[in-house]
Order: structure tokens, then C-alpha cells, then sequence
């Protein structure tokens, strides 16, 4: 309970996705506790039964009890051999623990597989997104989308794909020249290809289109971030923003295993500001609020009234405006205005100017905001393209008033690292206090600690053997699940050792005889869950109803790198709880019968 505790304060959008799971396993484990104290000693006493004894396994609880420890055979009796040796030398087995540890841990810091947010699965679901500049009619962007969804369809795997032309709110935060979606429905996982060569597959079959570029968006397991590589750049400036978003646009073109590039820029092209001069117009006696209106003539048209035909639910507006013909710039500038003085030619105190377009404008913390956004190539990790990015930004001679921000998987990686950090370190701490309280020592509470914190070799071990990067959440939520389980082996070998200490037996044989007595449950503890996470490490989903397995689904990938760091981490905690552990109990024992000896051999001499 106490690893999982802090885990329900789970803060932002990540905690949010993940607090089902501490919120269950607080309450799995909370039943456990009340079945384990009340309920099975009730239901043993219930329907519990006299069962025949076997001679051979008393003889064998006696011997690792009180008797002679070398009676004891096979697994049991070639572990207490090799135990009695190693709790001679504990510092050397301690020694070569220490160097795994740091040899294990810095060779993946160096040469490891990166770190990502969530796992990658292979999802059922995906987007494309038709990219177009121009002044486009609907027409004209109906056509090269159908274009673009001819080809796409084309392509295997796709069990439903489902089109919509032009843009809604739904698409708010993606770039102003998506002229279309096509949104795909794959079939399951074990009935087409991967969806990466889906992807590949539909940019190939249509890169050749001109006038066009195609986005794919894959949906993942876990919230949604956005793309993979997002950075947004901020200024009180804003025309500092143009230049320094086509640097960093720049840097990524030019990047390997970077694509879907895109930005929030405003599109390209002009509009014209109408700018009176009141002064001007006062002294022809004309009326701004008449300017307005006469020029909605050359636009949208004068609502003058509305109407709602039978075949509909809504209400038409009635405008009236100039035929297409002389909706014009050269006509608007023969626009006349009625004055007390007559028609008026608007163009005697207006002034027409063109400037750059202006599209969506995005603020941030009160600054303006523009995004660059890329997505990663399949195997390429987003957090080595950030670093990459972070590198060439050092040298790059940006604008000074502008803030760069990574926002997207980066930031919620930081932030789920950072609390997830703080958690371990409270559920440490919790654990320490429980455990002091309990043995009343705080050297026993420190080996515990101990092999929790070395029991995160195996989960390193782990993603070394299987060749994955280490996942914020996932592995760092199976390291905490770990130092649960690894807790409560040491506490088993602990506490009877403390036990037979109180009974007057000797420290190395006290140890040599928690070893053979807690071995079984140990052992029992530890295959138990394995074995339970074999088909979780396999990716093997079983489904009992429709009486079905499949290998790999998505499900199966999201919660594989949980399943490998308790899995991987476990086993290599019951070595250090089987070894090390009852070597650093042996530890202070041998260092003082050392220390006598080094002591008698100095004064030797002097007698």
C-alpha cells in the first residue's frame, strides 16, 4: 500500500489517464490485507481438515528449524552450502553487487535505448490531413481530397475510411492550410500489416500528388500529446516571430527520421485595410457607419432581411450586393456615399492598404505564440530528436526575444519524471518509517531500502534483453510496483533473522538458517508472479468470452513494459535477496571479528 499511495495524487493530464490504476490496486490490496487477516483463518477453521503428514518434509522443517543444516537436500540443502560460504566473504559479494549495479546502470545511460512517454502500440485507428495553399474553392478542395482518398484506399488494412472536407472546431491547433481529413478505420492487429507500413505505404502512394502535402496522424494508447516534436516560440515581438519559426522549420526539414512537418503561421497573401481619414470625411459631412455599409456591397452583400423556405429548419438571410462581375478592387473604389451634400466617391478620405494576411492569432502567458510541430519515423525517438534540436539551438544565434518552449510529449515527459521521482522517494520514505517502527533498527530498515533500489538493475537488465527504451510512465510505475514486492521478501528473511538473534543463536548461523527457512516462500512469492506476468511480457491477450488469443494487440503492447520491469526486476531481487541480503546481515558481524584480528595481529609483536 504504501507504493502505491502516492500514486493517487497523480497531478495533469497524465494522472488523469493513470489514477484508475493506483485508485484499484490500493483497493486490490486492501481486500487482500482483510482475506489474508480474517476471512481464510475463518473459512480454515471452517472447512480446514487433518491431511497425512509427510515424514520427509518434517525432517526437512527440522533440520533447517534446529538441526544439522547439512541433512538438508536438494534445492534447499545446495543453497545453505553456498550460503554458508558467501556470509564468510560478504564484502566481497557485496562488492561485485555494487559494480553490477553501477557497471549495468552506466552502460545503459550510455549506450540504452532512449526513454519515451507511453509505449508505442499498434492502434486500430489513424487520420490523414490534406495540406493545400491557395485560394481554394470548396469544389476545387473536394477534388484533391478525392484524390488523395482514391490512393488511399487502395491500400490494405483499411476496414472504414470516412472523409470531411475543409476544416471545424474539432481541428483547432492544426495548421490553417488542412483543406481535409480522411479518417481510417484499420482492421484488427492480427489481420493486416503493421500500422507503419500502412503509413509508409499511403505516403508513397502519394507523394507524387502535386500541389498537396499529407499528414498521418496514428492514434496511441495513453492521452494525446499532439505530435511528438512540438515547440513553440513566444514574443511580445511578433515580427520576430515569422523568422525564427522558418529557422527552427529549417532545422527539422533537414532532419533525419523527421516528418508531417508543420506550423502555425499565417498562410500566405494579403488583405486590405480600409483606413478613414475622419477628419477628411467630416468635411464632406459623410457617416463612417455609411462607409460600412457601402462597402459590404462589394463583399458579403447588406443583410436586408431573412426568410425560411419550407424545406428547411433555418432562417436564409436576405443580402443584396453588386454582381459577381463588379465585386472588384478597381469598384471599390468607385463606391459613393449618400451625404447631405449627395453621392460622395468614398475614395476622397479613404485610404485602401494592403498588408500581410493575418489568420489565427495565438497567445500564450499574454505573449504571441507560433508553433513548429513534426512527428517521428518509426523507431526514432522523439526525446533524441528534442536533444538534437536542443544541441544545434545553442549555436543557432537566435532572436534573444523570443522564448523558446518544447511543449507536447517533451513537457509531459518532464512532468510525469519529475513526479513520479517524488513519488518513489515518498513511498521510500513511508516504507522506512514502517519498517523501523517494526524491527526497531535502523540498519535493517537500510538493507531493505537497499534492495529495493538495487532490484531497478533487473528492470535495466530487462530493457537491455528486450531492446526497449525505458517508458516514463510504464516502467517507472513497475519500478514503484517492484519495490513493493522486493519490500516484502526482505521483510520475510529479515524478520525471522531478527527472530532467531533473539533466540541466542549466532549471527552467521542465524543467517545460513533464515536463508533455508524462508527460501520456499520466497521462491513461491517470486514464481508466482512471474508466471502470472508471463502473458502480459508475451503480449498474449486472452479472451475468455469470446474465447479467443491473439498475439500483440495493442492492449497487450501498452502494458507489456509494466509486465517486463517486475518481471525482469523480480527475478533479479530474489538473487539479491537470497545473496546479498543475508551477506549485509553478516556484514557488521565479520567486520568486527576482522577488526579483533587485525587488532590481536598488531599487538603480537609488542608482546
Amino acid at each position: 500500500l504504501a507504493a502505491f499511495l502516492p500514486l493517487l495524487f497523480w497531478p495533469g493530464i497524465v494522472g488523469e489517464f493513470m489514477k484508475f490504476m493506483p485508485i484499484t490496486l490500493v483497493m486490490t490490496l486492501t481486500g487482500s490485507l482483510l482475506m489474508a487477516l480474517l476471512f481464510i483463518p475463518a473459512l480454515g477453521g471452517l472447512i480446514g481438515k487433518s491431511v497425512a503428514v509427510n515424514t520427509g518434509v518434517l525432517k526437512a522443517l527440522a533440520a533447517a528449524e534446529k538441526g544439522d543444516l547439512t541433512d538438508l537436500t536438494g534445492v534447499t540443502g545446495w543453497y545453505t552450502r553456498l550460503l554458508s560460504k558467501l556470509v564468510r566473504k560478504p564484502f566481497r559479494v557485496i562488492g561485485i553487487a555494487v559494480v553490477v549495479l553501477v557497471s549495468v546502470q552506466g552502460y545503459y545511460a550510455f549506450s540504452g535505448n532512449g526513454i519515451e512517454l507511453f509505449p508505442k502500440s499498434d492502434r486500430n485507428f489513424a487520420k490523414v490531413y490534406v495540406h493545400a495553399r491557395g485560394n481554394l474553392s470548396i469544389d476545387e478542395k473536394d477534388n484533391l481530397v478525392r484524390e488523395v482518398e482514391d490512393h488511399v484506399l487502395q491500400v490494405g488494412g483499411i476496414k472504414i475510411a470516412y472523409t470531411r472536407v475543409g476544416k471545424t472546431d474539432r481541428d483547432h491547433g492544426k495548421a490553417e492550410d488542412v483543406i481535409g481529413t480522411i479518417n481510417l478505420e484499420l482492421y484488427e492487429s492480427g489481420e493486416r500489416p503493421p500500422v507503419s507500413e500502412i503509413m509508409d505505404e499511403i505516403r508513397a502512394r502519394t507523394a507524387h500528388i502535386a500541389g498537396i502535402q499529407v499528414e498521418l496522424f496514428v492514434d496511441r494508447m495513453g492521452p494525446s500529446t499532439g505530435k511528438n516534436i512540438q515547440i513553440a516560440i513566444l514574443s511580445h515581438t511578433p515580427e520576430v516571430l515569422r523568422p525564427t519559426a522558418l529557422k527552427f522549420r529549417a532545422k527539422l526539414e533537414s532532419m533525419a527520421g523527421v516528418h508531417d512537418i508543420e506550423d502555425t503561421l499565417p498562410l500566405p497573401g494579403i488583405e486590405w485595410m480600409l483606413e478613414v481619414d475622419r477628419a477628411q470625411a467630416g468635411k464632406f459631412a459623410a457617416d463612417v457607419t455609411a462607409v460600412g455599409n457601402v462597402v459590404k456591397l462589394v463583399t458579403n452583400g447588406v443583410k436586408v432581411g431573412e426568410y425560411r423556405p419550407n424545406d428547411a429548419k433555418d432562417e436564409v438571410d436576405i443580402r443584396v450586393r453588386f454582381p459577381l462581375g463588379d465585386r472588384n478592387m478597381d469598384e471599390l473604389d468607385q463606391l459613393r456615399v449618400q451625404t447631405s451634400r449627395g453621392l460622395i466617391p468614398i475614395s476622397n478620405f479613404v485610404e485602401r492598404k494592403a498588408r500581410p494576411k493575418v489568420g489565427r492569432l495565438n497567445r500564450a502567458d499574454g505573449a504571441r505564440v507560433i508553433k513548429v510541430q513534426a512527428n517521428t519515423a518509426e523507431g526514432i525517438l522523439p526525446s533524441e530528436k528534442v536533444a538534437e534540436i536542443r544541441d544545434w539551438m545553442e549555436t543557432a544565434e537566435l532572436d534573444p526575444r523570443t522564448l523558446i518552449v518544447f511543449k507536447g510529449e517533451d513537457e509531459e515527459e518532464a512532468k510525469a519524471s519529475v513526479f513520479l521521482k517524488k513519488a518513489f522517494a515518498v513511498a521510500i520514505f513511508i516504507m522506512a518509517v514502517i519498517l523501523i517502527t517494526q524491527f526497531n533498527s535502523f540498519y535493517h530498515a537500510f538493507l531493505i531500502l537497499t534492495a529495493v533500489v538495487m532490484s531497478t538493475v533487473g528492470v535495466v537488465l530487462g530493457l537491455i534483453v528486450t531492446g526497449k527504451p525505458f517508458g516514463i510512465i510504464m516502467n517507472g510505475i513497475g519500478v514503484i510496483a517492484l519495490a513493493g514486492i522486493v519490500v516484502n521478501n526482505n521483510i520475510v528473511l529479515i524478520d525471522t533473522y531478527a527472530r532467531l538473534r533473539r533466540a541466542g543463536m549466532e549471527t552467521l548461523e542465524a543467517v545460513v538458517r533464515t536463508g533455508a527457512q524462508r527460501l520456499r516462500p520466497v521462491f513461491l512469492t517470486t514464481i508466482t508472479t512471474i508466471f502470472g506476468l508471463l502473458p502480459m511480457v508475451f503480449q498474449v491477450n486472452i479472451d475468455f468470452i469470446a474465447r479467443d488469443i491473439k498475439l500483440g494487440t495493442s492492449s497487450s503492447q501498452f502494458w507489456a513494459p509494466l509486465a517486463n520491469s517486475v518481471a525482469f526486476g523480480l527475478a533479479f531481487a530474489t538473487i539479491l535477496t537470497l545473496v546479498v541480503t543475508p551477506c549485509l546481515l553478516a556484514a557488521p558481524a565479520q567486520f568486527v571479528t576482522w577488526r579483533e584480528k587485525r587488532r590481536l595481529t598488531e599487538a603480537a609483536p609488542a608482546e
